[in-house]
């Protein structure tokens, strides 16, 4: 079909009938069997009670009792409905998953109420959109049926393939295959498909992105629209060419977005730092196809050494930022304080020219020149005349991260392997668009000065659209949940880390965070701290911001080549600052700067004409916010697979070697290490330690040998050999090495010494 339920009830709304015809049209059905699907469609939705239609046409009904979700299974076959409305997860019978698959937005109805210790029940009523269209399997022969076997464990089924795809039984070993759905499972009947192509396994690197790229279905991407762009207004913009202005150059590929570029003064009590973003929304018409078509791409996406754009090339060019160049941009004038604090802002459309680019080898030359030298080394003689005003940024920035973790925002040590392959994913992005914490970077790194300044801007902004009320997309991120953070701080505690509770005994993630950063066990808490933290989600409501330290409202504007919500929000900009209404009526002889803080609370009149705010208030009507959301969840999920695509073939080459590593996760059935320089996280399991019986003990996570009392916790050291790499499934089997000078003595344990009742044995006789 060319459309999914989610797209059919985003059309309709519960108050303003559309007719049949009219929705036809949006949806772009125009032969006879699409038209027809749409009626089917209409039909199930009625009895659902989703649908409603009278002699005016048809409306949504609303149906609190249905829970729109992402389904997320497990390869055991435990599946739970994640809510989009951040409620608790709904865990779903097979029974109940009415033929829905891992990753399938659905409509759930909870069937039984959570307890204490219990998730609610409950199970799916409709499939709102497929999230597997195709996938990556093998061909087997299974009861005399030619069937594809996902590579995805995740996804609890079988695929019925014609007889005449039977060739790629003998590939079955060198290679998988791309399977296209042809047709879902429905009633009694299961999915069915046929092989589009074969994908060779040990291909190399481009291969492997080929992998990564079919997987995902990003390899049939839509082609962008055809679009004749616009001209940026002349009239009215700010000429700050003459600005001292840096480009700071965060990733290596030639194809990398185009990011802001920054300028600082210093003023009489403090700084006055200028942001400047791309003019990109002011090239393109709200609505458009090609805005369409962006919005449905939503995010850029790095594939390592290269990009999958957002913006087409023609628009990148036009709005990139090159040295020497006067181009457009849309800027905001943060006025802060001596010790980072913001006092006011104004934003404008601007002119801006940069004067030179700022490199990692620069900064790190900045970094080790010292203070009073008269020679200049090489890699900063372009950037002689800038030299003050780099010192003045790494100061700035410096201020601005001690002010923000001030404010509860959580720094970790965890960055990205450092491998070649991973090109450009080592780096991270400098905003906090997606997950709810930020990487630790040095304090000279470009992308660590950008990323400080990139935080004020969008803080400033959340800020305006809250005071104007102003349809915007706001970035949310809210304290994690204090039973979260305290089961991290009682894990803690069991490796007898020492730190200091409250007087109501709760520890906060930023606590944790200082407190993990300073022990020998730190990145293995942190990943746990990690884990409980918080993803950033785009809502059309404001709200606290704790990555990026904002108690108010925070809007992403900055980096409109990176996401779709960026862009969005530009349009809004633009829209208030060209169109905006400045007074009541032209009678009125004082006008408001709209453009500015200084008017919040003055303005009690229409800023924009119902005609102007339409397209906003409708689009986020209709769930933008949560598609973008969704968007975003699929380019962590991606960039995920990409990292451990990377690690995994890494460690093929080391099969057989005996490597140190780090207990970085202890369980039931075995513990995970992680094995640097790559970070590969690998699985120890129980029953391949033969040198004693081991019994899980939950509360203290660790495993205890009964007999000898040896013990395997986070954090501790151990050698280990590597036994098998599976680098399409990403599954790393290890074996750990015994010290030779280990010795069984001691006495035999009972029973559990922490309290607990003595826990079931879970490996097999020494």
């Amino acid at each position: 079909m060319k459309f999914t339920v989610a797209d059919l009830l985003d059309h309709l709304s519960p108050t303003d009938p559309v007719a049949v015809a009219k929705l036809e049209k949006s949806l772009g059905l125009t032969t006879k069997t699409c038209k027809q699907q749409l009626r089917i469609g209409l039909e199930a939705l009625r009895r659902l009670g989703l649908v409603e239609e009278d002699g005016e046409g048809l409306r949504a009904l609303e149906s609190p009792e249905l829970i729109p979700a992402r389904l997320r299974c497990s390869s055991k076959g435990f599946c739970f409905a994640l809510r989009e409305d951040g409620g608790e997860d709904i865990y779903i019978r097979d029974h109940q998953l009415n033929h829905a698959w891992n990753g399938d937005r659905v409509l759930v109805r909870i069937t039984r109420e959570g307890g204490r210790r219990r998730s609610p029940e409950g199970g799916v009523q409709c499939i709102l959109e497929r999230q597997t269209p195709s996938l990556l399997a093998q061909v087997e022969r299974q009861e005399g049926q030619l069937v594809a076997v996902p590579l995805d464990d995740r996804l609890l089924t079988t695929v019925v393939l014609p007889e005449s795809d039977a060739t790629y039984l003998e590939q079955a070993d060198d290679s998988v295959v791309e399977v296209k759905i042809d047709r879902f499972p429905v009633a009694q009947f299961g999915p069915t498909g046929h092989v589009a192509r074969s994908l060779p396994v040990h291909g190399g690197e481009e291969a492997d992105t080929d992998l990564l790229l079919a997987k995902h279905r990003l390899h049939e991407r839509p082609a962008c629209p055809r679009a004749t762009l616009k001209q940026p207004l002349a009239k009215g913009r700010a000429d700050l060419t003459a600005l001292p202005t840096l480009l700071l150059e965060v990733w290596e590929s030639g194809d990398a977005p185009v990011l802001p570029a920054v300028s600082l003064e210093l003023r009489e009590g403090g700084w006055r730092l200028w942001v400047h973003a791309p003019a990109v929304a002011e090239r393109i018409g709200m609505g458009t196809s090609l805005d369409t078509w962006l919005r449905e791409q939503g995010e850029a996406i790095c594939l390592g050494r290269r990009w999958l754009s957002l913006l087409p090339p023609a628009l990148t060019k036009a709005c990139g930022f090159r040295p020497g160049e006067t181009r457009e941009a849309l800027s905001v004038c943060l006025d802060l304080d001596a010790a980072g604090q913001l006092e006011h802002f104004r934003f404008s459309l601007s002119l801006v020219s940069p004067d030179a680019r700022v490199g990692r080898d620069a900064m790190a030359a900045l970094a080790e020149r010292k203070p009073k030298a008269r020679t200049v080394p090489a890699a900063l003689k372009p950037l002689k005349d800038h030299l003050p005003l780099l010192e003045q940024l790494v100061n700035l920035s410096g201020l601005l991260r001690q002010r923000r973790l001030a404010s509860g925002s959580i720094d970790l040590d965890l960055p990205v392997p450092p491998m070649d392959a991973l090109g450009d994913l080592r780096i991270p992005a400098p905003d906090a668009a997606h997950q709810g914490w930020l990487v630790e970077l040095p304090a000279d790194a470009p992308v660590a000065i950008l990323r400080e300044c990139v935080l004020v801007a969008e803080r400033a902004l959340g800020r305006h659209l809250l005071a104007l009320e102003l349809p915007g997309l706001f970035a949310l991120n809210p304290a994690p949940e204090a039973t979260d953070i305290n089961d991290v701080a009682k894990g803690a505690l069991a490796l007898e880390i020492p730190m200091e509770l409250s007087a109501d005994g709760n520890a906060s993630a930023a606590e944790l965070a200082a407190v993990f950063a300073a022990t020998d066990r730190g990145r293995p808490l942190q990943q746990q701290l990690r884990e409980a933290l918080k993803p950033v989600q785009l809502s059309a409501s404001a709200g606290p911001n704790a990555v990026a330290g904002e108690e108010i409202a925070f809007a992403p504007w900055c980096c409109p080549a990176l996401h779709y919500a960026d862009l969005w929000n530009q349009q809004l900009l633009v829209s208030l600052l060209v169109d905006g209404k400045d007074r009541p009526s032209v009678r009125h002889k004082i006008s408001a700067d709209l453009a500015s803080d200084a008017c919040h609370g003055s303005t009690d009149w229409p800023l924009l004409t119902p005609s102007q705010l339409g397209p906003y208030q409708q689009a986020l009507g209709h769930g933008l916010a949560q598609r973008l959301n969704g968007r975003s969840r699929f380019l962590q999920e991606f960039q995920a697979d990409a990292l451990a695509m990377a690690q995994a073939r890494h460690t093929e080459s080391l099969v057989g070697r005996i490597l140190p590593g780090v207990i970085s996760g202890v369980q039931s059935y075995g513990f995970f290490v992680e094995v640097p320089p790559s970070q590969v996280e690998g699985l120890v399991h129980v029953s391949s330690l033969k040198d004693d019986w081991y019994e899980y003990r939950s509360r203290q996570n660790r495993l205890v040998g009964r007999k000898f009392r040896r013990t395997y916790m986070v954090g501790d050291a151990v050698e280990v050999e590597i036994q098998k790499v599976d680098a399409l499934r990403h599954q790393i089997d290890l074996a750990v090495i015994q010290p030779e000078t280990f010795e069984r003595a001691g006495e035999e344990i009972p029973g559990s010494d922490d309290g607990e009742e003595a826990p079931a044995l879970t490996a097999a006789e020494p």
